[in-house]
């Protein structure tokens, strides 16, 4: 068992390799390898054997080997792109390709190896191209693979809404599922989303509305209904900030979204009965966290700062949720992406 972690540097055109000591949580780099065109999202395949980067000046997504050894990169593919995108996954099965795009207002879905190229590699042109709305930021499916969910901010034109999709894992397809979205009553703005590991349930966080929402999932219809919402700021704050990634440790105890403005980290507690949350307060991190990611143990976590260049790492108290800062470590200029795999 071994543990790689990579970064994206979108100032750098280059990708960050790192080894993580499972036990103590620390980091030794490893190398990195050139990716010209502003590297920003990353993905891995659901084996963790293929890794995928999208270069949003480039408008193309690289398709990578991941050599389970070391955690080496070799390029197998390279596919253009009708935009820039902001956000990439795969489906459950790894046959697809999943990205948003903000400034394009689309989601699109891209096949995986063959007939359409070599195996592992993304390729073009995309079996959905689908116009949403200004704004759109994630695209994920669902644990069944049958359900698809996009949501949008609310600044500018954004719609202020979650895009709730039927997805066919045979084709690729989607169909618009009824209702077609869910929008909160106030503009706070979905952004990115992750499910609960163990029940119907997803949790997205709120550009605007500095908070994080919890919805019920029907496994019957696909549909969302929000049952709470929670701030990420402190009582009293009233400086600019707005909220960008959001995960869920592996055990579903605990729930974690940064702060950027505010430049923390917030926490909440994941009730085991019904999934409702509950505050924890914020713990300081580098400035501006854009991207964070919870280690596959959930022992882990850890925050790079886009204006500080630096990556924060934390301990996760087992026992409360609370994070514990370990070290910090100079990454690189503008990190836009932290993913953390395990081979």
């Amino acid at each position: 068992m071994a543990f790689y972690m990579y970064v994206s540097l979108s100032q750098e055109d280059k990708i960050l390799r790192l080894a993580l000591d499972g036990a103590t949580g620390t980091l030794e780099k490893l190398g990195e390898v050139a990716a010209a065109g502003r590297p920003a999202p990353m993905a891995a395949s659901p084996d963790r054997r293929f890794l995928y980067v999208g270069r949003r000046d480039a408008l193309e997504v690289s398709s990578y080997r991941i050599d389970p050894s070391d955690g080496g990169i070799e390029l197998i593919g390279t596919a253009g792109l009708e935009s820039d995108p902001c956000f990439m996954s795969t489906d459950r099965s790894g046959r697809y390709l999943l990205s948003a795009y903000y400034n394009a207002g689309h989601a699109a879905v891209h096949p995986i190896g063959p007939p359409h190229g070599a195996e592992g590699a993304a390729a073009g042109p995309p079996v959905e191209w689908l116009r949403t709305g200004t704004g759109a930021h994630c695209f994920q499916t669902d644990p069944t693979n049958r359900y698809g969910y996009v949501p949008h901010i609310a600044a500018g034109d954004g719609p202020n809404a979650i895009f709730q999709f039927r997805f066919d894992p045979d084709t690729g397809r989607l169909t618009p599922n009824t209702p077609e979205r869910v929008s909160p009553p106030e503009p706070i703005g979905p952004r990115h989303f992750c499910f609960h590991p163990s029940r119907d349930i997803i949790y997205c966080s709120n550009e605007q509305g500095c908070s994080v929402t919890g919805y019920n999932l029907d496994p019957a219809s696909g549909a969302l209904t929000a049952f709470q919402t929670l701030t990420t700021l402190p009582a009293g704050f009233e400086g600019r900030n707005s909220c960008s990634q959001i995960q869920i440790t592996p055990d579903g105890k605990y729930l974690y979204a940064p702060n950027r403005g505010h430049d923390s980290i917030a926490g909440f507690a994941v009730d085991a009965a019904d999934g409702r949350l509950t505050a924890l307060g914020q713990t300081p991190s580098e400035k501006t966290p854009r991207a964070f990611s919870i280690d596959p143990t959930g022992n882990f976590l850890y925050s790079a700062g886009l204006e500080s260049g630096r990556l924060a790492a934390f301990r996760i108290d087992a026992a409360t949720g609370a994070l514990n800062l370990l070290d910090t470590y100079e990454v690189g200029q503008g990190p836009m992406w932290v993913l953390i795999i395990e081979v």
